[in-house]
């Protein structure tokens, strides 16, 4: 029998529906209930995609035992993390505070005051890894909730105080100003964790790790760094070529679960792959190297052909598993190689390291094991004959796993990753000169605006033309970033005056009281007993640097002072932090290297003022703001004045002062490497 998960429109909690959990959804509700009737809150936290969610689900949650234990003692809430961040950011916060390590699921016991006091991640059904299992945990919970209420109110107080200070942890730190000097040093700190030889930062598990990615490629436009240029490019490289990228679908897996790059945890992610095509579009800005070009067309495929809605939005993610198992989907064994392959293809098998024994759990992960080159020399072939052959077995193969049981598609979307793959798109229209990508951003911009606007508020999630829960921060800062980039490339510089709007309603809601930086959540939300600043980039850049970044290009773009001056100033107050942990706040440190090498804002008018605009996006130019348009619009100050009977003009801006009008692409280049 379903539980009430059953009308909710996550797909993770969907997943959850027919277990004999007692599940509520988060609200109100489960937690007025549990005041009631003097019960702790269990707060069960995951998303679709999550591998070890499943398993915890399968084990425990699934058990009618467990269940029934669960539904006697507890009020039990599942939460998808994605529909709602801001509960998965204070209960990690909780969990982590407390000793444990983050990660989901993530398994929180509060109080109906919504105050945890004790949590953790995955717990199997029996003793196992040096754990409880999961019932004994229950057992244990309860017995402390029954017979010592009072050292469970005193740690859930505690844990509030300690969750209220932390989140004002940077609010008051003492700013000071920065120069390419103190740039090169946090180059210097990125490089120094490293992977010199595999690409990558760290030891496995390996994430991405884009925003730092992207410092390095613009240190190296900026400074001339071999290094810094050496361990990106390497870094790409190595997850185009490895099991994390999809030979066969482009896309790239969450993370890589070895540091090789070979093994991923299975899962594709929107954000991910948004944010990877930039990094990308930087690579080959810089480049001009065929390979980049490669990925990112294919990347864009694959997310447009398995990750876009009829509507025109992208839904979150595929799931790791199909068939209950890991991987499957996108994993040979030699019995399906040698079918597919009508008994084997000792070219393609050298190319992606296909073997009889397999290269991870009895089953082969393509990846490109020896380079075209190799193979044309090994083989006496030219590399030519080489490409097009593997090209062929690609279509083959593809085919053939389009037949296969597909993994489960998290088909909710979300504001804040839509933003950040609609900047993907327009980036890669600039950088690859494609009016058909620019189309797509268009489209998908005016699809954003559509749905996610609820009676003139600004919807987080969106699923079958239902728009529902508050934006948050990330949601507003990556869609004003969107609306500015994309004003960039098709003319219509309206899109400022649009992220203008939101940008004002982001200063009323959000600001922090000392009027710098800004909270998570809306002052009009009241669902969790912490709102939190959060600086530290994630799996996606921090929505305060990215704020900070808005209110410079758009109070510069819009003569609004206030807006440059916070923006200056959360930069001020952030680089001691960004210079002496740079790896997480990469997105600080990228920005705040831009301002150290002055941004500049570019101004293309006249006939033929979106050609021109065009033409200087094919270059990297990360700290320049271009404005194109052919006609003057006296609402946005910097095209005031700047159109002559419809001459072609270029002005280019610094933070202090304009130098004389040019009137070619080719001119504007040459005063940006004065």
């Amino acid at each position: 029998m379903a539980n009430r998960l059953i009308h909710e429109q996550s797909p993770y909690l969907l997943q959850h529906a027919n277990n004999p959990v007692d599940w509520y959804a988060w609200g109100d509700e489960p937690f007025a209930r549990a005041a009631q009737e003097h019960k702790p809150v269990l707060i069960s936290i995951g998303y679709a995609a999550c591998h070890w969610c499943h398993v915890m689900e399968h084990e425990s949650f699934e058990n009618e035992e467990v269940a029934a234990y669960m539904n006697a003692h507890f009020i039990c809430v599942k939460v998808d993390r994605e529909e709602h961040p801001d509960v998965d950011h204070m209960y990690m916060d909780a969990v982590q505070a407390l000793g444990g390590s983050g990660g989901w699921p993530l398994n929180v016991f509060a109080t109906p005051e919504r105050a945890p006091f004790y949590g953790g991640t995955y717990f199997p059904p029996r003793p196992a890894y040096g754990r409880l299992s999961w019932m004994q945990l229950l057992q244990r919970i309860n017995e402390i909730w029954t017979e010592q209420q009072d050292e469970v109110a005193l740690q859930a107080q505690q844990m509030l105080a300690h969750l209220q200070q932390a989140s004002l942890t940077g609010i008051n730190a003492k700013g000071s100003d920065w120069d390419m000097a103190a740039c090169s040093a946090m180059a210097d700190a990125l490089l120094q964790q490293a992977d010199t030889v595999y690409g990558g930062f760290g030891k496995a598990p390996k994430f991405p790790g884009t925003m730092a990615i992207s410092y390095l490629l613009e240190h190296y436009h900026f400074t001339g760094s071999k290094p810094a240029r050496d361990q990106a490019l390497l870094s790409l490289d190595a997850m185009i070529e490895g099991g994390i990228y999809d030979q066969l679908g482009g896309g790239f897996a969450r993370y890589s679960t070895d540091e090789k790059w070979l093994a991923p945890h299975f899962e594709k992610m929107l954000y991910d792959n948004a944010l990877l095509i930039r990094s990308m579009c930087d690579a080959y800005s810089l480049t001009h190297m065929e390979k980049y070009k490669k990925a990112i067309v294919e990347t864009i495929a694959f997310i447009e052909r398995e990750l876009k809605d009829n509507s025109g939005g992208f839904y979150s993610a595929l799931d790791a598993d199909s068939e209950g198992v890991e991987g499957k989907f996108y994993t040979w064994t030699w019995a399906e190689w040698q079918e597919a392959t009508n008994g084997g293809d000792p070219i393609a098998e050298m190319y992606f390291g296909i073997t009889r024994e397999g290269n991870w759990e009895h089953t082969n992960i393509l990846h490109v094991a020896v380079p075209v080159a190799t193979i044309a020399k090994d083989t006496g072939r030219r590399e030519e004959e080489i490409i097009a052959h593997i090209e062929t077995i690609k279509k083959r193969l593809l085919e053939i796993r389009g037949q296969r049981i597909r993994p489960q598609t998290d088909d909710k979307s979300l504001l804040s990753w839509n933003a950040l793959m609609n900047l993907a798109l327009a980036q890669a229209a600039k950088t690859l000169q494609s009016k058909e990508y620019q189309l797509m951003a268009e489209e998908h911009m005016h699809w954003m605006l559509q749905c996610f606007i609820k009676e003139g508020e600004l919807m987080h999630t969106w699923k079958n033309g239902t728009a529902r829960i508050d934006a948050h921060l990330d949601d507003y800062a990556y869609l004003i970033q969107a609306l500015l980039q994309l004003a960039t490339g098709s003319g219509d510089v309206f899109l400022i005056k649009e992220a203008e709007k939101w940008i004002d309603v982001v200063m009323q809601r959000f600001v922090h009281e000392d009027g710098s930086f800004f909270y998570y959540t809306s002052s009009a939300q009241q669902e969790i007993p912490v709102r939190k600043v959060d600086m530290y980039d994630g799996a996606t850049p921090s929505a305060n640097a990215v704020m900070a970044h808005n209110l410079l290009i758009a109070g510069m773009c819009l003569e609004n002072n206030k807006w440059t001056e916070q923006g200056y100033y959360m930069l001020q107050q952030m680089n001691n932090t960004a210079t002496r942990y740079t790896s997480s706040f990469s997105y600080w440190a990228l920005i705040m290297q831009r301002y150290a090498k002055g941004l500049k804002t570019i101004v293309c008018t006249g006939n033929n003022a979106i050609n021109m605009g065009l033409e200087l996006s094919a270059h990297f130019l990360p700290n320049c703001y271009i404005v194109t348009s052919e006609k003057e619009i006296s609402d946005i100050p910097i095209l005031e004045d700047r159109l002559f009977k419809g001459e072609n003009y270029i002005f280019v801006c610094t933070q202090q002062a304009c130098l004389s009008p040019v009137s070619n692409a080719r001119e504007a280049l040459q005063l940006l490497t004065q």
